[in-house]
């Protein structure tokens, strides 16, 4: 993107003066959180087709309450790619999201909550939803998509693989084509907003596959473990949090 990355420290440094400065907006505990929120953009006076003379970092925050609420029904996707081998898929850009409003308020209008994307080199390999990334669960092995350009490795998605590796599971990054999904035993998302969220359902060209959801999956597993470092109310032993005085 030919963007100039801000330091660690300046990040770092950055978000503690927005989360300061906020501080009056952290909603209760257990009634929501402060989503923080970086973003670096071209500022630049250039009316060219090319990268900005200037770029501006800045943080930004709001409350919100507790994510998205209910479970998701997914339909895939096999006409529009959300990212192509070569482009921005694996950047947090807006190139990657105006391209599909388009197909996802035609599945919303349809009653689905997100729709499951395909690769676009082969049309038959899972890859992510419009905003989260996907993990399917079979027995005592946990798979979700290679992150090789065309998908976005969010700190999320990194965080629930540790965890899930720290409980036991098998944890792989591979290839999925769209038939494992057929017989997965359980399926859930992970982002920044929904944490950790559970399949209902996916939709494949009019076949439509159940799975296992409930206070016993291992998706209220990992919710509940990431949200209990992140509140403080499990102790963190992986060095993730920051206390902010």
């Amino acid at each position: 993107m030919c963007m100039p990355s801000p330091t660690v420290d300046q990040f770092i440094d950055a978000v503690k003066k927005t989360v300061l400065a906020n501080k009056r907006w952290v909603p209760p505990h257990g009634r929501g959180s402060l989503y923080i929120r970086p973003l670096l953009m071209g500022t630049g006076r250039n009316l060219e087709v090319k990268p900005s003379s200037e770029y501006t970092f800045l943080v930004y925050a709001s409350p919100v309450g507790n994510g998205l609420k209910g479970v998701l029904n997914l339909m895939v996707e096999d006409n529009v790619h959300r990212a192509t081998p070569g482009g921005t898929g694996g950047i947090k850009a807006v190139t990657n999201y105006s391209p599909i409003y388009k197909p996802l308020t035609e599945a919303k209008a349809k009653g689905f909550s997100d729709l499951l994307y395909l690769d676009a080199l082969t049309g038959s390999n899972i890859e992510e939803c419009s905003g989260c990334n996907i993990f399917i669960l079979k027995g005592n092995v946990i798979s979700t998509p290679t992150t090789h350009g065309t998908i976005l490795p969010g700190i999320t998605r990194k965080s629930i693989m540790e965890i899930a590796s720290g409980f036991g599971y098998q944890v792989e990054e591979r290839a999925i084509p769209i038939k494992e999904v057929f017989d997965a035993e359980e399926v859930f998302c992970t982002g920044t907003a929904m944490i950790v969220k559970s399949v209902a359902s996916i939709t494949y060209q009019g076949k439509r596959i159940e799975y296992k959801l409930g206070a016993e999956t291992l998706a209220q597993k990992l919710h509940a473990t990431l949200t209990g470092i992140q509140t403080g109310v499990i102790e963190d032993k992986l060095g993730w949090t920051m206390v902010i005085d």
